[in-house]
């Protein structure tokens, strides 16, 4: 069901105009959780999608809300890898539309599970302005900005721009060159920082060291070793572990779950 928000959010008052209304669809406690905004390009790269889904899952599991636009591409690889009952979508039109329609069943699991909101009412449909609100919103909820690829005109270098005017830190993934130029061009000019060590990252900001990595067979395979490597190093494991669904076997390397 659709409802509106009665009180005021603290963190909203960083926005140039707090919202004249927020509607809401599911659970209100996620937003008195540590939140981290984790937004990006539309049409990611296999890299940024391994990686962004690694981010969110691991901040997800040591209790940090992830925060972002369910949009196609990163923000839907961050809700998932988030977990549907950890995560806030920001979207950019009534709740009565699910929008991009690609993206359907994600936003009906976070309704029921997480949490959404929106600045505006029932059959009001995306545009471009409501998008740039949206923007502002993610970014203000959040402790700080992870954008993990975005290109010289993306819009996610919007909320970079938002993220660095509140005072907020803005994180990216190392890339290669000719690669997320929108980020690479923000790391030359001293504006954002990168991260290169994600348990090292997130030991950082949360003071947490994830748990999964104190098992030394998981720690292995997130280095993502191809599958005969990791079978013939731990050759009563690795089935297990995958049967378990801690890990999974594509294109013949292993990832973590």
């Amino acid at each position: 069901m659709i409802s509106k928000i009665d009180f005021n959010i603290d963190e909203l008052a960083s926005m140039k105009k707090y919202p004249d209304e927020l509607f809401y669809m599911g659970n209100l406690e996620l937003l008195k959780k540590r939140k981290i905004a984790l937004i990006g390009t539309r049409r990611p790269n296999s890299y940024t999608k391994e990686f962004t889904y690694k981010l969110a899952s691991k901040l997800s599991n040591v209790g940090i809300c992830i925060i972002s636009g369910a949009a196609m591409g990163v923000d839907a690889i961050a809700h998932q890898g988030a977990g549907t009952n950890n995560t806030i979508a920001v979207v950019a039109n009534g709740l009565d539309i699910r929008y991009p329609s690609i993206n359907k069943n994600l936003i009906i699991d976070i309704e029921r599970n997480g949490l959404i909101l929106s600045a505006y009412k029932e059959k009001e449909k995306a545009k471009n302005y409501t998008f740039v609100l949206r923007n502002e919103i993610v970014v203000a909820l959040s402790e700080l900005l992870i954008v993990t690829e975005a290109d010289i005109n993306s819009g996610s270098l919007t909320s970079v721009n938002y993220a660095l005017k509140m005072g907020k830190d803005v994180y990216t993934l190392p890339h290669r060159i000719n690669e997320s130029l929108g980020t690479q061009e923000l790391i030359k000019k001293g504006l954002i920082k990168v991260i290169y060590d994600i348990d090292e990252f997130i030991y950082n900001i949360s003071g947490v060291r994830n748990k999964l990595f104190e098992d030394e067979i998981l720690k292995f395979c997130s280095l993502n070793p191809i599958y005969e490597e990791a079978y013939n190093k731990y050759p009563n494991k690795i089935f297990e572990y995958e049967l378990e669904g801690k890990i999974r076997v594509e294109n013949g390397k292993v990832y973590v779950n």
